[in-house]
């Protein structure tokens, strides 16, 4: 059991970081999975493994979002284009996801896909160190604009690209400021990962997926992701502003390719 809780703990240090600094939580998930499975005396809990403990650890990261954007999201209430184009954007992933729902669960059991879409990621970041512009404020959002972010979160939902490198990637592109491209990055991570969440939940409540003891553990990992993602979020932010973001592209290169050699059995193991 106390093993159980270590692996939680770890995954939930991953998606912290990950999901907030655009290195691609659910890639990095997917890959630190594959490692404990492989260098692991023991046998891995089922729970491990699977869209049920992915969607724990992201509804952590949610709450960070909460907590770091909360006056930001307590005025949103009051500015109806902005909503409007928060929903057009999700419109999106939300399309993908549903039509495209088995086979994107499928690639989470593929590690090499994962490394691959690192790649991509890195691709989106360098993309907008040459191509960004950041003369929009976030008011004044065009439709075409809010609409190519959603696409790009769209694609993130693949392990391995980054949801919120491919969005602010996608928003400094489109010519948002930086700080408002992270805000309008993660105001659309909301309905995302909630309806993710739910989803997940209502399967739980139908039955569909068992729960046993290891709600726990879960537990543990989606409050781990909930502190760690606040620090990330808040140093994301500072990096963003200082227009730093590229750095991570190299990072993603170099995690992606190593990927990609020791799953194709071209790195000893």
């Amino acid at each position: 059991m106390e093993r159980e809780y270590v692996y939680a703990a770890i995954l939930g240090v991953v998606q912290g970081i990950a999901e907030f600094l655009p290195i691609s939580s659910s890639g990095h998930l997917v890959i630190v999975e594959a490692l404990l499975r492989e260098f692991s005396s023991a046998p891995m809990p089922s729970w491990l493994k699977g869209m049920t403990m992915n969607v724990a650890l992201h509804f952590g990261t949610l709450l960070s979002i909460a907590v770091v954007y909360c006056k930001d999201l307590l005025e949103l209430r009051k500015n109806e284009r902005l909503l409007m184009m928060i929903v057009l954007a999700s419109v999106p992933v939300g399309v993908v996801g549903l039509m495209f729902k088995d086979q994107i669960e499928a690639m989470f059991d593929s590690t090499l896909a994962a490394g691959c879409c690192l790649l991509v990621t890195a691709a989106f970041l360098l993309m907008a160190k040459k191509w960004q512009s950041g003369t929009t404020d976030l008011d004044r959002l065009s439709v075409w604009a809010a609409w190519v972010i959603g696409i790009f979160q769209a694609i993130a939902i693949l392990p391995g690209v980054s949801r919120a490198g491919s969005t602010v990637a996608a928003g400094l592109v489109c010519g948002l400021k930086r700080p408002d491209a992270a805000r309008f990055s993660f105001f659309i991570a909301i309905p995302a990962i909630g309806g993710a969440t739910l989803l997940e939940l209502l399967k739980i409540l139908e039955g569909k997926v068992a729960v046993d003891i290891a709600w726990q553990p879960m537990l543990l990992g989606a409050v781990i992701s909930f502190v760690v993602g606040v620090v990330c979020l808040r140093w994301l932010i500072r990096l963003l502003v200082a227009d730093r973001l590229h750095w991570f592209a190299i990072y993603c290169l170099i995690v992606g390719s190593l990927t990609i050699l020791w799953q194709s059995g071209l790195l000893v193991r």
